[in-house]
């Protein structure tokens, strides 16, 4: 992993933390709130990187549900998220 491989992690969990803090579409939040959780292990654990790239690629596909929270401030979480998913995956 690369030095700021913690940092990308940790900024996926935070845009996705953020969404659940916003009035969002209710379906959308479904998804999002299981790719945060998955997330907050991802930034918190020290994992191997076959696990990160496992997990991170969950959310990836979690995230691909969702068109739209509702929320203008929930679609830039989302779109940050992606962001960071594909940050790190391209990473490692």
């Amino acid at each position: 992993m690369t030095d700021d491989h913690p940092d990308r992690t940790q900024q996926l969990h935070h845009h996705l933390e953020a969404t659940g803090e916003l009035p969002i579409d209710r379906e959308a939040n479904r998804w999002l709130g299981e790719a945060e959780a998955i997330a907050a292990d991802v930034a918190t654990s020290d994992l191997d990187r076959e696990t990160v790239h496992e997990r991170v690629t969950k959310i990836q596909k979690l995230l691909s549900e969702v068109d739209g929270t509702g929320s203008e401030d929930g679609d830039e979480h989302l779109e940050a998220a992606r962001a960071s998913c594909e940050a790190i995956l391209e990473d490692g």
